[in-house]
């Protein structure tokens, strides 16, 4: 019976078979690599990312633009004008100082409105924080639109219950007619009786690439290996 087993384990191994498993092991090996190169070539971007934004988060602030992309974000901005404190919305959020919301109010200048970021309030402090009046000047970074809402939760503007900064949404939510199409993450300078706390915009990049290439790399060497070993085995 032991014999007859083995015979049959034999037979099973026809040329045909090998050839199966070589090319879908083949298909495999380029599959890897391919994904191997693509993240070799994100991590060429992401390092191009971090050293783009280190060297505009040191850059002198210009003047905010009435139009940016995603080319232009983090970029150092001044903008002038007066809060339209009537208008501001608030956007749940988790900061390094626990749960809360972003003050998102507009800045009406002379020439256009862009969406402010005003900082972080906790849940207490939603109705309590500083509402200038007056004239204002802000620094801070260019952010691109956050649109839809977060990771499972959709903004609801019926509700005004908002978990993103979505630029378009909440000017029309807010009936703030034509805006700058990105928003302004305002700094750390201190507002009265300490809200809200501006400057904790996230600005580390995590760069797992190269270890996901050498993942992938070392699957593609496992399955050669696998397709030789296949081989050896078929021939005895």
């Amino acid at each position: 019976m032991a014999n007859a087993g083995v015979s049959g384990e034999r037979r099973g191994r026809s040329p045909l078979t090998l050839a199966i498993l070589t090319a879908v092991g083949v298909a495999l090996i380029a599959a890897f690599l391919s994904l191997g190169l693509w993240q070799l070539q994100r991590r060429v971007w992401k390092l191009d990312l971090i050293e783009t934004v280190e060297a505009r988060l040191k850059a002198p602030p210009v003047a905010a633009p009435s139009s940016a992309g995603a080319s232009d974000a983090y970029t150092r901005v001044t903008a002038e004008g007066h809060f339209r404190n009537d208008r501001e919305t608030f956007v749940q959020a988790v900061t390094e100082r626990g749960p809360g919301f972003w003050v998102v109010t507009p800045l009406v200048g002379r020439r256009f409105t862009v969406l402010v970021n005003r900082g972080f309030v906790p849940a207490e402090k939603r109705a309590d924080h500083s509402r200038p009046d007056g004239p204002v000047r802000i620094t801070g970074l260019i952010r691109v639109t956050e649109p839809g809402g977060a990771f499972l939760r959709s903004n609801d503007r019926a509700a005004d219950r908002w978990y993103s900064r979505d630029v378009a949404a909440i000017s029309e939510a807010k009936h703030l007619g034509a805006v700058a199409p990105y928003f302004i993450d305002a700094d750390k300078t201190p507002n009265p009786g300490g809200y809200p706390v501006g400057g904790l915009t996230v600005v580390a990049f995590r760069n797992s690439h190269l270890s996901y290439a050498l993942t992938w790399l070392a699957l593609a060497i496992l399955t050669a290996v696998g397709i030789v070993i296949l081989w050896r085995r078929g021939r005895e």
